[in-house]
């Protein structure tokens, strides 16, 4: 049965992929694929800028596993996007973008918005296609796919000539490919139970690809019960419930310096997913010993960006690992029979066994040591991410309101499942800090510190998980370098609530020149247009924050709007003084 062109070719593909909606700014260097979207059950998402449809792309694949569509034409048009596609390389995040390009004929001879697109993604791109044989429109649709999740995800970029698009299909519809998560031979199960058995300071690094709500729980099911600690990767604290005995924080920017000692101090160290890069190591400063014994589980056969000793790297990704955490209960358990049947029979005991004075269930190998090291992991924690009381606040500016108030706020008022998302800047330590992720996905952000994220993130949370209250926390110069997606929002019928930390300034930036150059401001400081106003303009409900006073009410306004099917922004005037969280580190107090 005839397709026919080639663009019709291309939407019935991602049909096959069961792609449920794709990001684009249209442009005629792709017409045929608008055309073959026509009658198709996927939504096409019209954006206003190529940066928020690629950042919604990038969204959607870093919350689900699978990749987001985005859809831009030539030359401009592919710039823009670019700033999603090196997020998604960075934050190995699924992506597969289309981009218009010129006609064949016209290649190579600098016509209009021309320009070369190997030269441009093929160092932040798994791989790029130029489609010159319209035959194999739906093939390269199925390698892009596959390629976009296999081992490392990461973003692929597909060229479409303008000619080519235009031409009849002949080919034949090509099913998705299979992606492989690896696996664990019988050598790597007792490897790891008997170094797990062993450790007295065990600790779980946890973050990257590959997860899911299954994966999740039954980790975590795993790390509660061995009483392993689970510290997480810098902008990934969905992998283990916020509540969860087992949770002991995060590392990266702003961390607690629990969670660095708990990194510093382990035993043995199990990455699962993600990798010891630059930032969970304070720039390649902590566990750079050759000596320290780290685990890597992990379907990235390269370890791009691993900065650690390697003991042993198991090709497998965190699904796998989730899928045999029972046997490996098991053997941990079975070996630690064998060991007590053998101490019986020759009248010694083991100095690692444990009673219930431990705290812990008899027999369950688990010492009074790291009974210990896993219950003030989670202790400090919970310390860490508490906003504390008002009156212990620092004294703000007439007319401000501590960004604490909010965070409060929405701990109180949000339910369970929330969604968290944030771009960059030091408004994303507050978000990082205060929210309670306990239900994955629940944090979407980025690892490469790019701006511009917090509103397209949360647009593309929304579509995707309508059922869920998403909320994004941006800061005054990140929210105007996409806020425009405001309109896409209302358009698409994405409800969220926005919180804008209003501080006048490129904060994270000031921060810096505080430490360079005290007292001499330069380029940081911005003047703001009326947030809430602009969002009522744009058909969302909108209000101003300038005190502690106001905090809740707002939170509970913008929710009920969001609960109504509207998108709500709420302007938070903050003080210039006040822009990082104030550092209470956590004791065992």
């Amino acid at each position: 049965m005839s397709v026919g062109h080639v663009g019709t070719a291309i939407a019935r593909s991602l049909e096959l992929h069961d792609v449920p909606r794709i990001f684009e700014v249209p442009g005629e260097s792709f017409l045929p694929v608008l055309d073959g979207l026509y009658e198709s059950s996927i939504d096409t998402i019209v954006c206003r800028q190529e940066g928020g449809a690629c950042y919604m792309a990038e969204a959607h694949g870093k919350a689900t596993g699978r990749p987001g569509v985005a859809m831009v034409t030539r030359g401009p048009g592919a710039a823009n996007a670019f700033v999603g596609i090196h997020t998604a390389w960075q934050d190995a995040t699924p992506l597969v973008l289309f981009v218009g390009l010129v006609p064949t004929s016209d290649r190579d001879r600098e016509s209009f918005q021309e320009f070369d697109i190997k030269a441009w993604f093929g160092t932040q791109a798994k791989r790029v296609y130029v489609l010159d044989d319209a035959s194999r429109a739906s093939r390269v649709v199925a390698e892009a796919f596959h390629l976009a999740t296999q081992g490392r995800p990461g973003p692929v970029v597909i060229g479409l000539p303008e000619d080519v698009l235009h031409q009849e299909f002949t080919g034949d519809l090509c099913q998705p490919l299979p992606a492989s998560h690896g696996a664990f031979s019988n050598a790597d199960l007792d490897f790891l139970a008997d170094e797990l058995r062993a450790a007295e300071k065990p600790l779980i690094f946890a973050g990257g690809a590959h997860w899911n709500p299954d994966t999740c729980a039954a980790i975590q099911k795993f790390a509660e019960k061995q009483q392993i600690p689970v510290v997480h990767d810098w902008r990934a604290s969905d992998r283990i419930a916020f509540s969860s005995p087992a949770n002991a924080g995060w590392l990266g920017y702003g961390r607690n310096d629990a969670a660095t000692q708990l990194l510093t101090e382990a035993d043995l160290v199990v990455e699962i997913g993600a990798v010891l890069t630059d930032v969970p190591t304070d720039g390649y400063t902590l566990r750079q010993s050759l000596d320290a014994k780290n685990i890597l589980i992990n379907t990235d056969t390269t370890l791009l960006g691993n900065s650690a000793a390697i003991t042993r790297h198991i090709l497998a990704s965190p699904q796998v690992f989730a899928e045999i955490t029972e046997e490996l209960t098991k053997r941990i358990g079975s070996a630690e029979r064998v060991a007590a049947d053998s101490e019986a029979s020759t009248g010694t005991s083991s100095s690692t066994s444990t009673g219930t004075d431990a705290g812990t269930e008899a027999g369950t190998g688990i010492s009074a040591t790291q009974h210990e090291w896993f219950t003030t992991a989670h202790r400090n924690h919970l310390a860490f991410a508490d906003v504390g009381k008002p009156e212990n606040w620092p004294q703000t500016a007439a007319g401000t309101a501590h960004m604490e108030s909010i965070m409060a706020a929405i701990q109180q008022q949000a339910p369970k499942d929330a969604l968290y998302t944030f771009g960059a800047g030091n408004h994303c330590l507050w978000a990082q800090r205060y929210l309670h992720t306990e239900t994955y996905p629940s944090q979407l952000s980025v690892r490469n510190g790019s701006m511009g994220y917090s509103i397209p993130s949360a647009v593309a949370a929304s579509l995707q998980f309508p059922e869920r209250t998403v909320i994004t926390i941006a800061g005054d110069g990140e929210y105007l370098m996409n806020g425009q997606e405001l309109a896409t929002a209302v358009q698409a019928g994405a409800a969220f609530m926005a919180v804008v930390m209003s501080n006048a300034e490129f904060g994270t930036i000031r921060t810096h020149q505080l430490n360079h150059y005290p007292k001499r401001v330069s380029g940081t400081q911005l003047t703001n247009p009326d947030f809430a106003a602009a969002a009522i303009a744009y058909g969302a409900h909108g209000e101003t924050v300038t005190s502690d006073q106001d905090a809740a009410g707002a939170v509970e306004r913008a929710l009920a709007a969001v609960r109504e099917g509207k998108p709500a922004v709420i302007n938070v005037i903050t003080d210039q003084a006040l822009s990082i969280p104030t550092v209470r580190q956590n004791t065992d107090e």
